[in-house]
């Protein structure tokens, strides 16, 4: 049966179900739902640095900033959001949704190592980057705590057991720490005492760095309460 023929003998029939079918489609296109939020994913990168023992002040002025500047100047980048913590600075930046997200991920990297002259030379590793999505979210939290352990000794437990472990789950896209602490060296130094002995604080932060690189054993300083430089 030719079912072109059909609606050929019956014009009458084929003008009103045509006209119905516009009716109908019209009034349906009304009422279709429109998300106030939709779900749309926009190329963002996300960099993290290091620097145990920085304050955040420190992180944000020292770290984040030199690495800002060199990012703003990517083409394509609609915001640069940064949070800067104890010995750590996140940064998201996203970009247009037009842009390619292997590409941007390029531009990051190159402007990264042109930052890194910038950045403190104390930084244990260079900042890294990956591709994120900022509709993300958390679904699962896991809480370590313990009467006997140290924070450190939890962080430590919390980055080399239990987060390898959960991101070899299948399906686990992503892991991340909170709360992590890491060991941290405070040294404060009488100006005067360096004055009389002709010692530059560069020679201190030389010599420190020296001996706890070849210390096998943690190392307890005293210091009296004098200013600090």
């Amino acid at each position: 049966m030719n079912l072109s023929a059909l609606f050929i003998k019956r014009p009458v029939t084929t003008t009103l179900l045509m006209l119905g079918i516009l009716v109908f489609g019209g009034l349906a296109y009304q009422v279709l739902p429109v998300a106030d939020l939709p779900s749309v994913d926009f190329p963002s990168i996300r960099v993290q640095a290091s620097l145990p023992g920085a304050s955040p002040e420190t992180m944000a002025a020292s770290v984040a900033l030199p690495l800002e500047k060199q990012f703003t100047s990517i083409a394509g980048v609609t915001s640069i959001n940064s949070t800067s913590t104890q010995g750590g600075t996140d940064i998201t930046i996203q970009f247009d949704i037009n842009k390619n997200i292997d590409a941007a991920a390029q531009d990051v990297q190159s402007m990264i190592g042109r930052a890194s002259r910038q950045l403190p030379p104390e930084m244990p590793s260079p900042p890294s980057y990956q591709k994120v999505n900022p509709a993300d979210q958390s679904i699962f939290f896991i809480v370590l705590r313990s009467s006997t352990l140290s924070l450190a000794v939890l962080d430590e437990i919390a980055q080399s057991q239990v987060a390898q472990r959960i991101s070899m789950v299948s399906g686990v896209a992503q892991v991340n720490i909170f709360g992590s602490q890491k060991f941290a060296v405070r040294v404060d130094v009488d100006p005067r005492e360096l004055a009389a002995r002709s010692i530059g604080i560069d020679e201190v932060a030389n010599s420190i760095n020296g001996n706890v690189a070849r210390a096998s054993e943690p190392i307890d300083c005293h210091t009296p309460d004098i200013p600090a430089i």
